[in-house]
């Protein structure tokens, strides 16, 4: 039984991790618990709980707002993992972190590899990437975890604000022309799990970056009419309404259509080889992981 500290629990990935472990003794922290824009309380707190294991998926994730909150986005993207992994290292502890594919340009046509080059475009993929740079600076035992598009039942994510959406619009517009791999919180915290079980911190070679996402590759167009086609299917199933827009309805557009302050990588599909061959750990499609969400919601 290890003792683990796990931040972000109020957060989608931290949620779900933290309804999974059950054979630890987990200390799972919420923002007021534990404030990571705030060198002394995160200090305090981990000199506090004398954690084995720091399993740290709390971030700032708000990706245009980190534009012109830099800040605030380095405190908790940068400082807050650098403290964590320092205070760990004093207790011979080892670190879990999350980071993301916005590591990435996006230019390369087929899938990225962790040996790839990384070329941030935006203040939130540079402030993670300083970030795994800062926590593999100080030496202790560490996975850096890359996932990518987020989504779950629990919290804000793209999947809620689309069955939102398409249950008030008559129609949606939807970027068709950025590539990657939608990632539920639920199959990020059952690998979680079994990395749990098949990690040696005591061995170097296991240390390092890797990449954490479901498999396949979809456009944010091509995700969004799948979630309304599944949403309808689990609507039909128990009798409920469907959603507003029709499949025909949702319209493909270009990045250029839909302007944002924070520019996005075209393709950040990531390959998890190297997940695999070290662990034996593989996540599921992504396509198996929306339909484990869908099931699990509550519809009117």
């Amino acid at each position: 039984m290890k003792k683990i500290l796990l931040t972000g629990v109020n957060g989608q990935v931290g949620h779900a991790i933290q309804k999974k472990i059950l054979n630890h003794q987990v200390f799972a922290l919420n923002r007021e618990q534990l404030d990571l824009a705030d060198k002394d309380v995160i200090r305090r707190v981990v000199q506090t709980i004398k954690p084995d294991l720091i399993i740290n998926p709390a971030a700032y994730t708000a990706v245009d707002k980190a534009e012109s909150e830099t800040a605030l986005a380095s405190a908790i993207n940068v400082i807050a993992p650098q403290i964590l992994a320092e205070e760990a290292s004093k207790l011979n502890a080892a670190m879990i972190h999350f980071s993301t594919d916005y590591v990435y340009d996006g230019s390369k046509l087929v899938d990225y590899v962790e040996t790839d080059a990384v070329n941030p475009l935006s203040v939130y993929g540079k402030s993670k990437l300083a970030g795994e740079e800062a926590i593999r600076a100080v030496g202790l035992p560490h996975l850096v975890l890359r996932t990518s598009w987020v989504y779950g039942a629990y919290g804000k994510n793209f999947l809620k604000t689309i069955i939102r959406l398409a249950s008030e619009r008559d129609s949606l517009r939807i970027v068709a022309d950025q590539f990657g791999a939608p990632t539920s919180s639920e199959s990020i915290a059952d690998a979680v799990i079994e990395l749990l079980n098949s990690w040696q911190p005591q061995d170097d070679i296991q240390t390092g970056v890797y990449h954490f996402t479901n498999q396949g590759k979809i456009s944010w167009y091509g995700f969004s009419c799948e979630i309304v086609r599944e949403y309808n299917i689990l609507a039909a199933e128990n009798n409920k309404a469907f959603l507003k827009v029709p499949l025909e309805k949702i319209e493909p557009i270009t990045t250029a259509d839909y302007p944002t302050p924070a520019a996005r990588p075209a393709n950040s599909t990531l390959n998890n080889q190297k997940l695999k061959q070290v662990f034996g750990v593989e996540l599921p499609s992504w396509e198996q992981g929306l339909q484990q969400v869908i099931k699990s919601l509550e519809i009117n």
